[in-house]
């Protein structure tokens, strides 16, 4: 029948009444089969929640029992050493067991979609989330990176403008929700490197709302031509962080939920011979951007408080970019000093 209707013949009503006929058999297979999967779903849920009671009780069965050694006097200090690293290495695997059981979402998460589960119940899930999330950042620089083009060269208009800002505020807005999911799940990016897409957010939201007027058309070469820099460095830092981690997770070196980040960080090191200049001019171009704006709005009197605010907000980026990434660098050479006297 399927195959009659591809090449357009007519289908008579009895061929139609027999098709239905064989349909009644397959619905009720259909049928059946949803209810096993009802049932196996119903127990599915209730081993779930019976394995997170056990292993929260554990936990704080765990954490009365290394209190009460720690105030033990009694014992020696040998015996209780021992039984306290016993109790470490039995809450990592409590740990190591609970990934894959609902758990509190943080304060951020919370605000967007409550307590609602967000753990992914698999593996399999948990990978295709994370290269979902990588392929969105890529594909978003990639964007970004054509429209502030467009915008240098086509499109001198602050309506564009501003649908280019708002493009970015999503974008950010959008990596933090999707960043507290993958950090809910396993992965372990923290510090500036999450703090970076609310203090991006921040000056996305200001760069919108900014009026059409002569402070910012003066600010607004400066803008645009950054904008192009960096995302041109972020579509750089896709693949350069893509291909460190994809060895580093085959020699086992680093946790299959890692991720790439807009900042460098010590496991980068790995054939690095171009990207770290292109970052630290980025940071240097942070600093620049803030002190353009405190000049314009010197020159204006501060007539807006979106120019003084922008100018803060791409001084903290500059901060938290260049201290951590300098940071960064000094912990990775301290300990390829000490590696080679050792």
């Amino acid at each position: 029948m399927e195959v009659a209707q591809r090449i357009g013949q007519t289908i008579s009503f009895e061929t139609c009444q027999e098709e239905w006929n064989a349909l009644a058999g397959d619905y009720e297979k259909c049928l059946e089969k949803n209810k096993e999967y009802r049932k196996t779903a119903e127990s599915y849920h209730s081993q779930r929640n019976a394995c997170k009671s056990q292993i929260d009780r554990q936990m704080k069965k765990l954490k009365i029992l290394k209190e009460s050694l720690k105030n033990n006097r009694t014992s020696s200090s040998n015996e209780k050493k021992e039984l306290l690293d016993k109790i470490e290495e039995r809450k990592r695997s409590l740990d190591e067991m609970g990934k894959f059981l609902p758990r509190k979402n943080g304060f951020y998460l919370r605000l967007i979609v409550g307590q609602v589960n967000m753990i992914l119940d698999s593996t399999a899930d948990k990978f295709r989330y994370k290269d979902e999330y990588e392929k969105f950042k890529l594909y978003c620089s990639i964007t970004t990176l054509g429209f502030a083009v467009a915008l240098v060269f086509f499109l001198n208009h602050r309506v564009f403008d501003a649908m280019f800002s708002f493009v970015l505020l999503w974008y950010y807005c959008t990596l933090t929700v999707r960043e507290s999911i993958l950090i809910v799940n396993g992965s372990r990016i923290k510090g500036w490197w999450v703090m970076h897409h609310y203090v991006s957010v921040a000056l996305s939201g200001t760069n919108v709302i900014w009026g059409d007027n002569e402070a910012y058309r003066e600010f607004r070469p400066v803008l645009m031509t950054f904008s192009i820099y960096q995302s041109l460095v972020q579509v750089m830092q896709y693949y350069y962080q893509s291909g460190c981690l994809y060895r580093l997770r085959a020699l086992g070196e680093r946790h299959d939920m890692d991720l790439t980040v807009e900042g460098f960080q010590s496991w980068m090191w790995r054939g690095l011979t171009f990207l770290l200049p292109f970052l630290f001019f980025g940071h240097l171009w942070q600093l620049y951007n803030a002190y353009k704006l405190m000049t314009i709005g010197i020159k204006y009197n501060f007539n807006e408080w979106q120019v003084p605010a922008l100018a803060l907000l791409f001084f903290t980026l500059f901060c938290g970019n260049f201290f951590t990434t300098i940071n960064v660098v000094i912990q990775k050479q301290k300990k390829r000093i000490k590696t080679k006297e050792q």
